[in-house]
């Protein structure tokens, strides 16, 4: 890794629909014929593994790991977990490259991740594989064809489980099939608002859609950030899953919280100011910030921003939002790493320095 460029991630970067969807993701369970799952592969069977994705990783040619329209470079860097430091480790789950539960697990493990950090395989998580595709924003049909360009790569020097009547073989039964799980990352401050997010789970559940928290399964919301991704994944094509989310479940999704936007600020209009305006100041006004409650009042003010209400950059609440994370803000400011009240020291004073006029930050 490289942590002194910390917002190439897709998690800090703008795209269409971007007033709510903040990144699509498409991701491939695979598993390699001839090995057993991981739950009952002993540690020198899942280094093996790894020394067989890591051949598979260098032979792929450099423009597979590389995005459409994407900035950076292709090619993947393989980065090897358990000899990764702690904030590295973190750094990851951070920009949503790996889950907190592999990042923390033991065991052999890696992640080949691309220079433009949207093409990465996970190895030796609960599939011996994870292959993933994160866009900014509501690109779902780029990162699956950037996800099955990667696969097909690494097709070329290994085989994947597959039985002729079930398909991809996983670890977990509700993966089998084309063991493909795409996802978005919505902001749904207008449904919270509303008072209509079980009313969407609802709806969700109707549309065969699983609904997590910020970090996903496991998680919870934090800052009106949901994640939505698809259920069924046996008995129907690749493609066709693709078309249901990405053309009918993410604009439904993506219509419910608009119209929640219109109807909370027509009816509440002074009360959505003063949530705006009052989180606007305390991120100017604290000096000490937990990460939480940062990450709920950026999501406020991206809200204002949003919806007209607030003069401030959308890019600028996207950066800030991945910068208060502790690992990131530990990039920023090494001051972070000496405890707790340091930390929040550091991040209210990144927040006044992002958000207050010059001269009143004083150090």
């Amino acid at each position: 890794m490289n942590p002194a460029q910390p917002f190439s991630a897709a998690m800090s970067q703008i795209g269409p629909d971007c007033d709510v969807v903040v990144t699509s993701r498409v991701r491939l369970a695979r598993n390699i014929s001839g090995f057993p799952f991981l739950p009952r592969a002993s540690n020198p069977v899942r280094q093996e593994i790894l020394r067989v994705v890591r051949r598979a990783v260098d032979r792929c040619p450099r423009q597979v790991g590389a995005n459409e329209g994407s900035e950076g470079g292709g090619g993947l860097r393989w980065i090897d977990l358990p000899s990764a430091n702690s904030r590295d480790r973190i750094l990851l789950s951070e920009r949503h490259l790996v889950s907190r539960q592999f990042a923390n697990a033991e065991g052999p493990r890696a992640l080949a991740l691309s220079t433009d950090e949207q093409s990465s395989v996970m190895v030796n998580e609960e599939d011996h594989l994870r292959i993933q595709s994160l866009c900014a924003g509501s690109r779902l049909p780029d990162a699956f064809e950037s996800a099955f360009k990667l696969e097909h790569s690494l097709a070329e020097t290994m085989s994947f489980s597959f039985h002729p009547r079930w398909g991809y073989l996983t670890a977990c039964p509700t993966n089998v099939g084309s063991g493909i799980r795409m996802s978005a990352m919505l902001h749904l401050p207008g449904i919270v608002i509303m008072k209509q997010v079980d009313q969407v789970k609802r709806a969700a559940r109707d549309l065969h859609v699983a609904v997590r928290g910020y970090y996903g399964e496991g998680s919870e919301s934090i800052g009106d950030f949901f994640q939505f991704s698809n259920q069924n994944t046996l008995g129907s094509p690749e493609k066709q899953l693709l078309e249901e989310f990405h053309s009918v479940v993410l604009p439904r999704l993506i219509g419910y919280e608009r119209d929640a936007r219109v109807a909370a600020v027509a009816r509440h209009h002074t009360r959505i100011m003063d949530i705006v305006h009052h989180a606007l100041g305390n991120l100017i006004s604290r000096y000490h910030q937990k990460a939480d409650d940062a990450t709920k009042d950026l999501s406020r003010v991206r809200f204002g921003v949003v919806m007209g209400l607030l003069p401030i950059d959308l890019s600028l609440v996207q950066r800030l939002l991945l910068q208060v994370q502790p690992a990131h803000l530990s990039i920023i400011d090494p001051r972070a790493l000496e405890g707790d009240l340091m930390e929040r020291e550091v991040r209210a004073s990144l927040l006044r320095q992002a958000f207050a006029p010059p001269e009143t930050e004083k150090g």
